[in-house]
């Protein structure tokens, strides 16, 4: 039977799941080199990965349009359990990728509970900016700046929030340095019409100060080509986070406790 004939296995799904999240939309083809890489670790041709990759974009429900439909049982199963539960399938997605090469294994910390637990955190904080910046194709969706040195992905609702939407990709907004600071400080948030909204206390400081931020205020950010942010978690961050004034003048630091419900 030949290689591209051969049925899928978990694994081999999971690996496929971690490339597709880690690919900008537009790069889903033969000749993209981490395809071709993918490949050759599965004894399969580019075309056949990048088929499957396009399979799930068929799948992928924060995608306006669709890609190939030719979708198995396996396929769908394995989806699923990727999406309903980020924190752990990444990490494990992350292993398999170490351990066949495609990805630098995470061997900074000896064994142990602790040690463990910190590695996976890395790992998982890693594959959740790869996504992101994949997503926004490296791109700042306020600015516009694509350099990726400096840009980040930032978490709507925080790392310490909400453990359950740590890895959720829908849960990330690609941000330059700059702004990604304002918004974990509440000084801008995002509005139900994508518009940036800047916090009165930014425009208590000169305006030459403060230029770089109140230049974007309305503007609508650039959505990503798929994961589009939540707009549950930009409500959150909006109730919770932004120093809007009156109840919603606290700041972050007294914010940190909140929990997402």
């Amino acid at each position: 039977m030949p290689p591209e004939r051969r049925p899928w296995t978990r694994d081999e799904l999971i690996l496929a799941i971690n490339l597709y999240c880690k690919t900008p939309f537009g790069k889903i083809h033969i000749h993209n080199p981490k395809i071709i890489a993918l490949a050759e670790k599965l004894g399969r041709t580019p075309g056949s990965v990048s088929y499957k990759l396009a399979n799930f974009a068929s799948i992928d429900p924060s995608l306006p349009r669709k890609g190939a439909s030719n979708v198995s049982k396996l396929d769908k199963e394995v989806w699923n359990e990727y999406f309903n539960n980020w924190e752990e399938m990444a990490f494990q997605s992350e292993v398999l990728a170490g351990e066949a090469e495609l990805t630098p294994k995470e061997t900074a910390f000896p064994e142990g509970k602790t040690a463990d637990g910190l590695v996976k955190t890395r790992v998982n904080q890693s594959f959740f900016r790869k996504m992101i910046l994949a997503s926004y194709n490296n791109t700042c969706c306020i600015t516009g700046i694509n350099i990726p040195e400096l840009l980040t992905a930032s978490h709507i609702i925080p790392w310490a929030a909400s453990q359950e939407h740590r890895i959720n990709p829908q849960n990330g907004l690609c941000l330059n340095a700059l702004h990604d600071r304002a918004f974990d400080a509440g000084l801008i948030t995002i509005n139900e019409n994508w518009q940036v909204i800047v916090s009165p206390q930014i425009e208590k400081h000169p305006p030459e100060a403060v230029k770089l931020i109140t230049e974007f205020k309305n503007k609508k950010i650039q959505l990503p080509k798929r994961f589009q942010p939540s707009q549950e978690f930009l409500r959150w961050h909006r109730e919770m986070v932004w120093r809007g004034g009156g109840k919603n003048s606290t700041t972050s630091e007294e914010k940190s406790d909140s929990q997402f419900c």
